[in-house]
């Protein structure tokens, strides 16, 4: 993992991190609400497959029947391969995860999380999923050496 802490205390990296933990908690509950939580009243939300949502509302509505039905009873595993601090008060954050039912769960796709704290709590204020094209990412390793 890559991090910058020179704009950040021990306290800002514990608390981007415990945010981190309370958004795959809330997923593993498959509660809609507590998700939803974690992000700012005016979130960016984009999904591997295009689609936005904007605002904690929208997420909330858009998690229920993810919740329900497509993602019924996943779990969601990530990494983080990068927290920096670029100003006072943000936070991104690169991840790499997956959701699934059967441990261990494959990191397929990576995310960027834009976290801003908000009082004394941290939540995200933008968030983009990409899945990993695998094809493409094994032909940009055989055309470059370095990024073996």
């Amino acid at each position: 993992m890559t991090e910058n802490t020179t704009a950040a205390s021990e306290t800002d990296r514990a608390g981007v991190l415990a945010a981190l933990d309370r958004l795959r908690g809330a997923w593993d509950a498959g509660d809609p609400t507590a998700y939803a939580g974690e992000f700012t009243q005016d979130a960016s939300y984009v999904i591997f497959a295009g689609m936005h949502d904007l605002g904690r509302a929208a997420i909330r509505r858009s998690h229920v029947p993810v919740f329900e039905k497509w993602q019924r009873g996943t779990r969601m595993s990530m990494r983080v391969l990068d927290l920096r601090f670029p100003t006072p008060g943000v936070a991104v954050v690169v991840t790499e995860g997956g959701i699934g039912k059967r441990m261990p769960i494959r990191h397929d796709k990576v995310q960027t999380f834009v976290m801003v704290r908000d009082g004394d709590a941290w939540r995200c204020a933008a968030f983009q999923n990409t899945k990993k094209q695998r094809l493409l990412i094994a032909m940009n390793r055989l055309a470059d050496p370095r990024s073996r």
